[in-house]
């Protein structure tokens, strides 16, 4: 049996952390799997297979950056000592973390990035900000650059074109079964309606979800004299601020952070995605698992795989949400059937070639 190694942040609510242990329990039987994380912590810990070992590799925080460099030094020297070229496959998956770069490309001569978000956006275009940051990661280091989205694999050809035989593109397994189930658990503070109910799932974060989209668009369609409401579930830094925005505006419900959001999308009518960037947001997923349209910002591979299947794809603008928005209260919006067993086994096969 191979000997995996995964190197994450941690197991906090996020896309990346429930991408990382659904493909770790897909995989846990197959292979013999030790995670390494900086920070053992978050609410997606309790579901990993048991038959896999954690430990933790965190640097020092030490305010005094001489000693801390020392104190770094050594432990990278201890773990290069225990660890070195000991797996036969290993994984940088938080791809902003340097400590997890560290432990990936330490952990086997067979080692991967996996890369999950639009980085040039993250950086405003900055293509200097851009290759520092992959030079910094010593992506040239590794065997295999996975990324899950299209989109995100060419941008990165475009800066690294030495690199592109190393890239390979692997979208983001799906648990439909749990989906589907979990969607059933009864909840009480938020209830079925007759009214349009457009959904936001994720962190409220302004620079890259940019939620004050739809808060805006919102008001425009109140004003217009349109029912309807927007729930948001999720926390973040610009939580306090956003409920600030809309405190007049009744149709707007904030319920915060849930560890299973699918009850909250099953009774809802529409996904609503507002985002300046994404790598490829599991909640695509998660809402054709569950049947329900989507309306999103052109982000990630949304024009390739959502736009006139899944749901309607617009510009990023407080008018584009707008229009959406108001075309789904006015006419609806058709969508094609989603077979996620399908699209599970494909990624699978993938999988199989990329550890190799």
């Amino acid at each position: 049996m191979k000997h995996l190694l995964f190197s994450s942040y941690s197991l906090g609510m996020g896309g990346i952390e429930k991408a990382l242990v659904t493909l770790l329990q897909n995989i846990s039987g197959k292979y013999d799997i030790t995670l390494v994380l900086e920070k053992r912590e978050g609410i997606f810990l309790d579901e990993l297979p048991r038959n896999i070992r954690i430990f933790t590799y965190s640097p020092s925080s030490c305010k005094l950056i001489l000693l801390r460099k020392v104190i770094n030094f050594l432990k990278q020297l201890d773990f290069k000592m225990k660890y070195k070229n000991n797996f036969d496959f290993s994984v940088c998956y938080s791809t902003y973390s340097y400590p997890c770069s560290f432990v990936a490309r330490t952990s086997s001569e067979n080692s991967c990035l996996w890369v999950h978000n639009d980085y040039m956006n993250f950086f405003s275009n900055d293509e200097n900000e851009y290759k520092k940051f992959f030079e910094k990661l010593k992506v040239n280091e590794y065997k295999k650059i996975v990324f899950v989205s299209y989109h995100d694999r060419a941008e990165f050809i475009k800066r690294f074109p030495e690199l592109e035989e190393k890239t390979i593109f692997c979208n983001n397994l799906i648990d439909y079964n749990k989906i589907e189930i979990e969607a059933h658990e009864e909840i009480t503070d938020l209830e079925k309606s007759e009214l349009p109910t457009f959904i936001n799932i994720g962190r409220h974060d302004e620079k890259q979800k940019k939620l004050s989209r739809i808060i805006n668009a919102t008001r425009k369609l109140n004003e217009e004299g349109y029912k309807f409401r927007v729930v948001f579930v999720g926390n973040g830094q610009d939580f306090e601020k956003y409920k600030q925005e809309s405190q007049k505006m009744h149709n707007i419900i904030f319920l915060g952070a849930k560890k299973n959001p699918y009850p909250y999308l099953k009774i809802s009518d529409c996904l609503l995605m507002s985002s300046d960037f994404e790598g490829y947001p599991v909640t695509y997923l998660e809402s054709m698992v569950l049947n329900k349209p989507i309306i999103t910002t052109d982000v990630s591979d949304s024009i390739k795989d959502i736009d006139g299947k899944y749901g309607i794809v617009t510009e990023k603008s407080v008018d584009g949400i707008y229009k959406a928005m108001k075309h789904f209260i006015e006419n609806g919006i058709e969508i094609q059937k989603f077979e996620p067993k399908i699209y599970n086994a494909e990624i699978i096969e993938k999988l199989k070639e990329i550890v190799k």
